[in-house]
């Protein structure tokens, strides 16, 4: 048995959901509750992240506006961001109340934002808070508690160090840990830069999974491809996309057949928008802007031809007053593949 083959078959062995095999990384302004629908009509089995909440924010804020998902988006995790324990374990007990799968500890933001908060990244310097942090929100629910890390920070970047931080962790009650196989800097790099200039360090990731044969290890970073996924899995439990799910989606739609052991035959991505338009027809009539759900498909036709004609259309037309679903099927027309037949409940 090979080891992607073995991986999977030891997922599936295992206790049941949230499966880790293959996720989509929480972006900030990015995986709100309309692109992880979207998402989920491309795969049943990804696993998906919310964007990072703080934790004031789910206590003091608007919960259903914060919290608030879509059935359909299961296995689903939320992806926190804070300091204080208490605070952590009350947010916690809080996502048990709306039914997510799963609590991911932000560890690995280096935002500016999120620097002066006291979170984020900054927390890996002090391996000891992080795992009171974990102790108690493991202690307040059921529910997996989750890292997302870095492979260090500024200058304490050893492999040393990360030995400190993950036993930490481990010792708290963590038993999943997803590594971006980079540093943070803290000072001279924005986000953006960091999420690109320090190096990838893959073998460090590989390495953690060695010494740590009893945590789950999901790798994150740089990937662009399932046969890169599929080569990592030889290496680790996990592997988790970012930017090239969301700005190349379809990427994803052979996921479940891939890795999962799917049947059915790949979606093209016109049947993807018609099994989507129902959820858009949803929205609608709740109040949400056309274009508040139309920017998180514009990268579906990437690759194909008429993919600027539909990226063009939607960002002309989805803004107009009154757009309705029928602007999303003139921009699937408009790639030039006319075998798209609009779903029956398409209004507008």
């Amino acid at each position: 048995m090979d080891g992607l083959t073995q991986a999977i078959a030891t997922t599936r062995d295992a206790d049941p959901a949230p499966c880790r095999l293959i996720s989509v990384a929480p972006m900030m302004a990015w995986t709100d509750r309309h692109e992880r629908a979207f998402l989920r009509h491309i795969s049943r089995h990804v696993m998906l992240y919310t964007e990072m909440i703080t934790t004031g924010a789910v206590i003091h804020g608007d919960r259903l506006r914060h919290l608030g998902h879509d059935p359909l988006e299961h296995p689903l995790a939320l992806q926190l961001g804070g300091a204080d324990p208490a605070e952590l374990a009350e947010c916690v007990r809080i996502a048990t109340d709306y039914g997510y799968d799963e609590v991911n500890f932000n560890v690995g933001c280096p935002s500016d934002r999120v620097r002066s908060g006291r979170f984020g990244a900054c927390l890996m310097l002090d391996p000891p808070h992080v795992a009171r942090c974990v102790k108690a929100m493991s202690a307040a629910s059921q529910l997996p508690v989750t890292v997302k890390s870095r492979i260090g920070v500024d200058n304490c970047d050893s492999y040393a160090e990360m030995l400190t931080f993950v036993t930490a962790v481990a010792d708290a009650g963590c038993q999943t840990l997803i590594v971006h196989a980079r540093k943070a800097l803290l000072s001279g790099l924005s986000p953006k830069e960091n999420r690109e200039i320090p190096p990838l360090r893959y073998e460090f990731v590989h390495r953690l999974k060695e010494d740590f044969p009893f945590l789950e290890i999901i790798i994150n970073g740089g990937m662009r491809s399932l046969d890169q996924a599929a080569e990592q899995l030889q290496h680790v439990d996990g592997v988790m996309f970012g930017r090239e799910a969301y700005q190349n989606p379809y990427m994803l739609a052979e996921i479940d057949r891939r890795f999962f052991g799917e049947q059915e035959r790949t979606p093209t991505r016109e049947e993807i928008i018609e099994r989507f338009l129902p959820y858009v027809s949803s929205q609608l009539e709740l109040g949400v802007p056309l274009a508040h759900i139309t920017r998180h498909i514009l990268g579906l036709f990437n690759g194909r031809p008429g993919a600027r004609a539909w990226r063009r259309f939607l960002s002309n037309y989805a803004r107009k007053p009154g757009a309705g679903v029928r602007v999303i099927e003139e921009a699937v027309a408009g790639t030039g593949d006319r075998t798209f037949v609009p779903a029956a409940t398409a209004v507008g």
